[in-house]
């Protein structure tokens, strides 16, 4: 599997702000994630729940920029701002990293992010 072209599918999915769509499309079953709050999560379902919440949480998407990925062999690197207004009067805006190691089908197995502020 090409993983500089999956990383580009799922950036771009990303980038329109589907965020929940790039989980079910892109993680493998056991996907594991972490953030720079230190919140984990196991498993494909767990994040597609957690990712549905979030989305459900925003009241207008501001922006999403991606500023750029680099690819190097199974891993990936991408950086995206994220600006929304939530529901709760709240504003995220958000510049970080996604760091991902993808298997052999093409498929997500760790997403990190990183505070890149």
């Amino acid at each position: 599997m090409n993983i500089k072209e999956q990383t580009q599918k799922m950036d771009a999915i990303v980038a329109q702000g589907a965020i929940v769509d790039a989980v079910k499309e892109f993680f493998a079953d056991d996907a594991n994630t972490s953030d720079y709050g230190d919140s984990k999560t196991h498993g494909k379902s767990e994040m597609i729940a957690k990712m549905e919440g979030f989305a459900g949480a925003i009241a207008k998407v501001n922006g999403i920029t991606h500023h750029n990925s680099i690819v190097d062999g199974n891993q990936s690197a991408s950086e995206f701002t994220f600006d929304f207004d939530m529901k709760d009067g709240s504003k995220i805006l958000w510049h970080e990293i996604i760091k991902r190691t993808w298997n052999a089908d093409g498929k997500v197995t760790k997403e990190e992010y990183f505070n890149a502020a």
